[in-house]
C-alpha cells in the first residue's frame, strides 16, 4: 500500500523525524498537534481555550491539505496536561463538529514544549 506524504505551512513544520500527516487506504492519519502557531513556532498564549483552537487550526490545516475537512474526522485523541482542562477543552473542541467523532482522552504526564493540549486524528478522504 502506497503512502502520500501531508505537508502544508498551515500547521507548524515536524519537530522531528515524522510528518504531519500520512495518507494511506483511503484514510488520513494526523500527527498531534500541539498549541504551536506555524507563523512564529512558538506556543500560543493564554488558557486552555485558546490552545485547543490553535491545536484546531494546525489540524485544520493538515486535513485540507489531504483533500478533507473535520466532518470527515472518524477519530480523535486527546491528551491533556491536566484532566482539569477537560470541561474548557470540551467547550472548544464541540465547536469544530456538527457530528463529533468517536474520541479518547487521557491525561499526558507532560506533553512537548509544556504544552497543556495535543490532538491526533484519523480521517476518513472523501471519494
Amino acid at each position: 500500500m502506497a503512502k502520500q506524504i501531508i505537508k502544508t505551512d498551515k500547521a507548524p513544520a515536524a519537530l522531528g523525524p515524522y510528518n504531519q500527516g500520512i495518507v494511506a487506504g483511503g484514510f488520513l492519519f494526523t500527527a498531534g498537534q500541539t498549541p504551536l502557531d506555524p507563523a512564529t513556532g512558538k506556543l500560543v498564549e493564554g488558557d486552555i481555550g485558546a490552545q485547543t483552537a490553535r491545536v484546531f487550526e494546525n489540524l485544520r490545516g493538515v486535513i485540507e491539505a489531504a483533500g478533507a475537512t473535520f466532518e470527515d474526522v472518524v477519530k480523535s485523541t486527546v491528551y491533556l496536561a491536566d484532566m482539569g482542562d477537560f470541561a474548557a477543552m470540551n467547550a472548544v473542541y464541540a465547536t469544530y463538529f456538527q457530528v463529533a467523532p468517536a474520541r479518547t482522552t487521557i491525561q499526558a504526564a507532560r506533553l512537548p514544549l509544556d504544552a497543556r493540549v495535543e490532538i491526533e486524528m484519523i480521517v476518513r478522504l472523501p471519494e
